[in-house]
């Protein structure tokens, strides 16, 4: 391993998150999403990321979302939008680029 690798390592390990999910009120698939984010972050990201829920329902959407449930990730770039129930956390994992693709 090279200084510069274990560098980047460290860094991808300090790097704060911010999330944006869109969900449809409380539809079981719109809970099933955020139950499955939620275990994620904790798993993978605690203490590094913001999420923010945005219920469609309820605010009229600022990303141009075509399916809910739709996770974003804004930070840190690039952004990544990742579509479905987020149950496979290898999909969701790789979205977030906390796995190589």
């Amino acid at each position: 391993m090279t200084v510069s690798f274990e560098q980047a390592v460290v860094q991808q390990n300090q790097q704060r998150y911010y999330l944006r999910l869109y969900v449809a009120g409380t539809t079981p698939r719109s809970m099933r999403s955020l139950e499955s984010l939620k275990a994620i972050c904790e798993a993978y990201l605690q203490g590094r990321y913001e999420l923010e829920v945005i219920d469609v329902y309820q605010t009229q959407p600022e990303d141009n979302i075509i399916a809910i449930p739709t996770l974003i990730k804004q930070l840190p770039s690039p952004m990544r939008r990742i579509i479905g129930d987020l149950s496979d956390t290898e999909k969701v994992l790789m979205g977030l680029d906390l796995v190589p693709r």
